[in-house]
């Protein structure tokens, strides 16, 4: 999804909201993440292991973008 936001065209557009069918996230895709992903070509999120889930053990992840966006 972030590689069809960095290139802002009507057909990415429309692929992205068949996707997602959130128009907001469409509009943030195409105003804040693609653009600040435009140098990087793929790899865009870690993946850390967050432990095991209480009930089932089931295995937990922490999913992050790579690039953070500074602080104000």
């Amino acid at each position: 999804m972030i590689t069809l936001g960095k290139k802002p065209s009507l057909a990415n557009r429309r692929l992205a909201f068949d996707r997602t069918r959130d128009r907001d996230v469409v509009v943030k895709l195409f105003g804040d993440l693609g653009p600040r992903f435009t140098a990087r070509n793929g790899g865009y999120v870690r993946v850390l292991k967050y432990g095991f889930r209480k009930g089932d053990n089931a295995p937990l992840a922490l999913v992050e973008l790579v690039d953070k966006p500074a602080a104000e």
